[in-house]
């Protein structure tokens, strides 16, 4: 009878090993809970800051996966375009930069085809003291004041000095495939209307 209250893995797998699996989960489940915390807060704040042209939410339930949409700012080649982007938060999140792509394809000296960025902020210059809002808001500037001499896209970083011709190139690109996201297709449709 006693023996039915043996793990029995104790006898396969020392008590050593066991106890530092152990930890090591514990470990891992309270930092996940850490991050958890922090992208909570962080949504709350984003929600109630009412800044406009930026928006970000968690994918379903997963919190470490979001999706979030720039809208490109006045009084550049972008306004009026919706970009959507995936945003993706290591389990070292705040203390190591998410992973950040454009999901509509953008065409910018900074962007590449798969839509990875260029932005020192999401490497070498990142710190805990960003969030979600500053990292929108950074992406939502570059969108109008590319970095051209750290160019991931040349054609676009070479049109770049004659803004006409960038804005024909950008728009005609973007509107072949890409008209759902025009912000003023999006809000001139009423709401309840879906977007395709």
């Amino acid at each position: 009878m006693a023996s039915q209250n043996v793990d029995p893995l104790s006898a396969i797998v020392p008590p050593e090993t066991s106890r530092k699996a152990s930890e090591d989960k514990h470990k891992t489940e309270t930092g996940q809970h850490t991050v958890s915390k922090r992208l909570q807060q962080e949504l709350m704040m984003l929600m109630m800051s009412g800044y406009k042209g930026i928006s970000a939410f968690p994918d379903g339930d997963n919190l470490f996966r979001w999706i979030g949409t720039i809208v490109g700012p006045e009084g550049t080649v972008y306004e009026g375009l919706m970009y959507k982007l995936v945003l993706e938060f290591p389990s070292s999140y705040p203390y190591t930069a998410p992973t950040i792509k454009f999901d509509t394809p953008c065409f910018h000296p900074n962007v590449d085809a798969q839509g990875n960025i260029c932005l020192d902020i999401l490497k070498e210059k990142w710190t805990a003291l960003y969030d979600v809002r500053t990292v929108l808001l950074s992406l939502q500037s570059l969108l109008g004041e590319p970095n051209i001499d750290s160019p991931l896209n040349a054609q676009a970083a070479k049109l770049w000095e004659n803004q006409t011709q960038y804005k024909k190139v950008l728009l005609d690109k973007y509107d072949k495939e890409f008209l759902p996201f025009r912000w003023e297709h999006w809000s001139s449709r009423p709401r309840h209307l879906p977007l395709s």
